[in-house]
């Protein structure tokens, strides 16, 4: 790409709006030139607004320390600076909604991290690899909101990540009737253990929304465009617990599965393992070379060991067996905050980007 698109991060110090700005430092397409937070923070340096609240591993890079905040509320100028911008705003649903259009309506397409938007009719929920061809309902959007190039798309709930690519990679089996528990790490609810101490050898059995997301956002991404909308598919059937579990990053799923044909071990890991879609095609600048690994070993995958596997922008699956009850179970591990939240996104604005959807003002 000759020329940077210059990208604005909505809700920039926040947890998710931190690890935006960690995961674009130096990267080929993208350059973050404008963060937006909260008026509380408008007018003062990143840096300054952070403070000590950054939570990533890697220093704050650089390039935006000096930056100075603008209030994302003030939606005609931020617009004005960026190409295009992710949202990572803490607000209420509606809120969400009102300021992602509005920012849309600017004429300046928007990428979200954000529940929000994901069952409106006409905005596509992509996890790249998987239905990539959901972009296409963007030109209906386009029509309801009244732009040429504004528009809204997003990614799914983090917590589906680590289960719902079998699914897609398994499609010609008929996978039918899925009982899933996720495990689910505590910065997906922005923490770490200094501000959530009594985390610390605790597990907390609920997390507000989380299963009806985690049983019917799959079938959304495993739908199809009817009529200028995403009709989700009606299988697999999916029940789901989700639990908090002492850990900063990582969320852990553990599936039973029935299939309409059944299918050998083999030839379920062999699909795994070859599973790609338009990123890997594409070679998209955040996209895993790899983007399922199949672990053999009986304590695989681990979020000690493979959290972080393919940057964080890939999915392990281990302990694949048959069942008594069900035709298979198996383990799944997803990183979170990187292919579940911000890199997510990031690798949806990429595709968005190589298909022209997004480009230069």
């Amino acid at each position: 790409m000759e020329q940077k698109l210059k990208v604005g991060i909505l809700g920039a110090t926040g947890m998710v709006g931190q690890r935006f700005i960690s995961l674009l430092e130096n990267h080929p397409w993208f350059e973050v030139v404008t963060v937006a937070a909260s008026p509380r923070s408008a007018g003062k340096t990143y840096e300054e607004a952070v403070g000590d609240r950054w939570k990533m591993d890697t220093p704050m890079p650089e390039a935006v320390k000096k930056l100075v905040v603008l209030n994302v509320n003030d939606v005609e100028h931020v617009a004005s600076t960026v190409d295009f911008v992710f949202s990572a705003v803490d607000m209420s649903k509606e809120e969400i909604k009102a300021i992602e259009e509005a920012y849309a309506k600017t004429e300046t397409p928007v990428v979200s991290n954000n529940s929000a938007h994901r069952w409106t009719p006409d905005v596509p929920m992509v996890v790249p690899e998987i239905n990539a061809e959901h972009f296409e309902v963007i030109k209906d959007q386009k029509k309801r909101l009244g732009t040429t190039r504004g528009f809204i798309a997003v990614k799914p709930n983090c917590s589906i990540q680590s289960y719902a690519p079998c699914l897609a990679a398994w499609k010609e089996f008929g996978p039918k009737e899925l009982v899933v528990t996720t495990y689910q790490a505590i910065s997906g609810a922005g923490k770490t253990f200094k501000d959530w101490p009594e985390m610390v050898g605790n597990i907390i059995p609920y997390i507000g929304g989380e299963e009806e997301k985690s049983e019917q956002e799959p079938l959304r991404v495993l739908g199809k465009v009817e009529n200028g909308q995403i009709v989700k598919a009606e299988l697999p059937k999916i029940t789901c617990q989700c639990v908090r579990v002492p850990v900063l990053n990582g969320h852990t799923a553990a599936v039973f599965i029935n299939f309409e044909k059944k299918p050998t071990k083999e030839q379920l890991i062999e699909k795994l393992v070859t599973f790609k879609g338009f990123p890997q095609e594409a070679e998209l600048p955040s996209a895993p070379k790899q983007f399922i690994q199949y672990l053999e070993e009986d304590n695989r995958p681990q979020v000690a060991e493979d959290v972080n596997y393919e940057n964080g922008m890939g999915v392990s699956i281990g302990r694949l067996r048959e069942d008594s009850m069900f035709d298979y179970k198996f383990i799944g591990l997803s990183h979170n905050t990187v292919r579940g939240a911000a890199g997510g996104a990031v690798l949806c604005a990429e595709a968005l980007t190589a298909k022209g959807y997004i480009e230069k003002k």
